[in-house]
């Protein structure tokens, strides 16, 4: 693991990799190999528009007829991916430390990202069509859809005004039966006519709303648990604001585990009557849940009896893209900034998620709204992520320190929460770990590095495309596919995530069936579903999906 609390990121031993100054350059061979295959491209590139043979390049952004039409611009498009690849060439070459290369790359793929004649109406012979066709009508449209993301504070990726809550997204029957300051919880509906014993409480992310597993009817993963006959909780976060006086902005990372996760772990075994649930965290959430059941491990209390953890980080030596903001001098200023309370902002959170993917969730929308005067079609899972919330402060600054920057939670005993230290590897249920392969926020390899943390036995499933996408894969549209092996295969135990991918059959389409399988075996026989919901101690309070998840980010 890179030690990372260093001034800048720059470790000890990669400070001993260069005696006295780490070298700021590129080695003499390295730069003239690049240098000459730059060149060379660039004859090609003239000599193609000569003569009139210069291809559509492979990328989406001059995929479009108007390019191949417009010679210049098909020139344009060619000259700039030649000087992109040339600079993250450089950039991999620079004899820098690894976390300085990493910022260099990250630099570069913004600028180049952003270099994009694509993005730019003279350069976009796409945009001028556009404009030529309609008489301009696309530009005032256009510019209209710039002022009114302007006004919003961000970049509109998709047409919001097509759901509703409570209607047509986050609609699955319930209601919210307990609440207090942080979270509430919400007791679905029973969808089948008999349930499994053993409830299943499920902990989404606090930095987003818990409906991104509600989404949709035909693609809500609640749903789908409740329709294969389990009893199905939900916490959900609430959204603080900065006109809230109640000291919401001062809440911390013990507050969201005693009084949110283990206090609605006590809800729902109360509800159920069962001793053990079962519990579910999807990102950070995870990470949450798995250091709540820690600290009840250490008070001599095991409530839940099988663990599911998607796209979750317990151990966070390998945080992919997010490690060129992690450094001493950044968990510094922002406990300087949140050392009294606070907010950290939907709108700071959600513009570094869109730059670690600039091609697909900045500058294409930047070309298609602005230049183009295009609306965004809807899509649920984008206007889940629109729906951003604030995070308390203290809360933010903690997690940054104690997991990005110094990975403490993997140690036993290096955390305390309430006064007690906690040891993830005290956690001993069996423990399904789902990672997506795409994933840029939690690469695959580190959900994978669980295993190593927990105790118990772990069944592994690696799935197809990315953070949010891979996890939302619905069985009914035969999407994609996932890596697992079958249940007592000894290759499946794998300690390196390498090996265990080298050998792992694929699957088509979802992997919900799998864990629905294999979360049926740990969750009890089946009864008569009952209709009423909560009971004498927690008696329902408004129906789902309640109203903290109503509060929009300012």
């Amino acid at each position: 693991m890179r030690d990372r609390t260093q001034a800048g990121g720059i470790s000890v031993g990669e400070r001993n990799q260069f005696p006295g100054q780490v070298p700021q350059g590129i080695s003499p061979d390295r730069l003239a190999r690049i240098q000459a295959d730059y060149l060379r491209e660039c004859q090609a590139l003239f000599e193609g528009l000569r003569e009139g043979t210069l291809d559509v390049p492979d990328d989406r952004r001059f995929s479009s007829p108007a390019w191949a039409d417009t010679p210049q611009s098909l020139f344009a498009a060619h000259a700039y991916l030649i000087g992109a690849r040339a600079l993250r060439q450089m950039a991999d070459a620079a004899e820098l430390s690894l976390d300085e290369r990493q910022r260099l790359q990250f630099a570069i793929m913004q600028w180049t990202e952003a270099a994009s004649p694509a993005n730019y109406l003279a350069t976009n012979p796409e945009a001028l069509e556009a404009l030529r066709r309609t008489q301009g009508e696309s530009l005032r449209k256009g510019l209209q859809n710039l002022v009114e993301d302007l006004q919003k504070g961000r970049i509109s990726q998709t047409d919001e005004s097509a759901f509703t809550l409570g209607e047509n997204i986050a609609a699955t029957p319930g209601a919210v039966v307990f609440q207090n300051p942080l979270m509430q919880v919400i007791q679905y509906r029973p969808l089948a006519s008999q349930v499994h014993a053993r409830p299943l409480l499920m902990v989404p992310p606090c930095i987003n709303k818990f409906y991104i597993l509600d989404l949709q009817a035909d693609n809500s993963f609640v749903r789908h648990a409740l329709e294969a006959g389990f009893s199905v909780y939900m916490i959900s976060w609430r959204n603080p604001l900065a006109t809230d006086t109640d000291g919401i902005d001062q809440a911390s990372w013990d507050d969201y585990i005693q009084d949110g996760v283990l206090r609605a772990i006590e809800v729902v075994r109360a509800i159920s009557g069962q001793a053990q649930i079962n519990a579910l965290g999807f990102c950070v959430g995870g990470t949450l849940l798995a250091s709540t059941l820690a600290l009840a491990k250490a008070r001599g209390e095991d409530p839940v009896a099988a663990l599911t953890l998607l796209t979750t980080f317990l151990d966070f030596a390998d945080t992919g893209i997010l490690d060129v903001f992690v450094d001493e001098c950044h968990a510094r200023a922002r406990e300087r900034q949140f050392g009294l309370g606070g907010l950290m902002t939907a709108r700071e959170l959600g513009t570094t998620f869109s730059f670690l993917r600039p091609a697909e969730l900045v500058w294409n929308y930047v070309a298609s709204n602005y230049m183009m005067g295009e609306a965004p079609r809807a899509f649920d899972l984008l206007a889940w992520n629109a729906d951003g919330t604030n995070l308390p402060g203290p809360f933010f600054a903690w997690y940054f320190r104690n997991t990005y920057l110094e990975n403490r939670l993997k140690t036993p005993g290096a955390v305390l929460i309430g006064g007690q230290p906690i040891d993830l590897g005290a956690l001993r249920m069996p423990t399904y770990l789902y990672a997506s392969r795409e994933d840029h926020i939690v690469p695959w390899t580190s959900a994978y590095a669980s295993r190593r943390v927990l105790r118990g036995a772990t069944r592994f499933v690696l799935g197809e495309s990315g953070h949010i996408a891979g996890v939302i894969n619905p069985p009914a549209r035969g999407r994609r596919g996932y890596w697992a092996y079958d249940e007592g295969d000894r290759r499946e135990g794998a300690t390196d995530a390498d090996a265990w991918l080298r050998d792992a059959p694929r699957h088509s389409g979802s992997w919900w069936p799998d864990w629905l399988g294999w979360l049926a075996g740990h969750s009890g026989g089946k009864a008569r579903s009952k209709g009423t919901l909560g009971n004498r101690r927690y008696r329902t309070l408004e129906p789902a999906p309640g109203h903290y998840v109503r509060v929009r980010a300012a």
